[in-house]
């Protein structure tokens, strides 16, 4: 029995848009809304959201129930980190502030067995093998991982190509927030100077055959993204979705008392 198939790393190599949402409020039954929302994938983020192995798990377990796929953004790219989130069950996962070709073929490496990679094998053990039921998990799992990395500074930009370059990427996400904070812009991913980089790095990852992949939640940078080739494509965060909408409740009927 192979491991399972990996819908989301199938639909990018196919070329279809993938439109997804953060996920920060590192709750079970909130992430288990998100996933019957209809997303193609959700983000668990374990980066800027309170998450540790175990609230990683508990999501990964309620959202294998819906139609949304899961990434695990890590909080940084340790083997450690993630060895742990895959044998959890994640077969799609997301790097945050790659800069350079040798850093992208470590993390390769990191979500690969042995003899090509560092994994470590303890698959028997796993949720990720169904806890042994999947008995040739060890031979088929490499297949059906999803490596997605962020570039997300100036370092990142330069280095694009080498990263580009390095088999067994799928994906590469520019990070707007932290891409706009290092050229000087904080707060501020509409300066025309960040949109340039961005809207430029999504056509170069595209034209070198991986998906590029981006955060945005404003319609007309959304539609830009797309336009210059992006393929998966977050379009919100529940903690934005939750915070807009009990403002815009409680504001309304505060104004009633005046």
């Amino acid at each position: 029995m192979p491991a399972p198939l990996n819908p989301f790393k199938r639909a990018l190599a196919a070329g279809e848009m993938q439109f997804g949402c953060w996920l920060g409020l590192a709750d079970t039954f909130s992430a288990e809304i998100m996933g019957q929302a209809g997303f193609d994938w959700l983000v668990i983020d374990g980066e800027h959201g309170p998450n540790d192995l175990r609230s990683i798990l508990a999501q990964l377990q309620v959202l294998a129930a819906t139609n949304a796929h899961a990434v695990v953004r890590v909080p940084v790219g340790e083997t450690y980190m993630l060895k742990q989130v895959l044998d959890a069950g994640a077969q799609t996962v997301l790097v945050p502030m790659v800069e350079s070709g040798d850093q992208a073929r470590q993390l390769v490496r990191d979500v690969t067995y042995p003899p090509h990679g560092d994994r470590g094998v303890g698959y028997a053990l796993t949720r990720a093998a169904r806890f042994g039921t999947v008995s040739d998990y060890g031979t088929t799992a490499n297949a059906q991982i999803c490596l997605l990395v962020q570039v997300e500074n100036r370092r990142g930009l330069a280095a694009l190509d080498d990263i580009l370059a390095v088999d067994g990427v799928d994906g590469v996400f520019i990070g707007p927030a932290d891409l706009a904070a290092d050229m000087g812009h904080m707060g501020n991913a509409d300066h025309a100077d960040v949109q340039t980089a961005i809207m430029d790095a999504i056509s170069r990852i595209r034209a070198a055959g991986k998906a590029p992949g981006i955060l945005s939640t404003r319609d007309s940078m959304t539609d830009d993204a797309i336009a210059a080739g992006a393929q998966f494509v977050a379009v919100g965060a529940d903690v934005l979705l939750l915070g807009q909408a009990a403002r815009a409740l409680a504001q309304k009927w505060q104004a009633t008392k005046e």
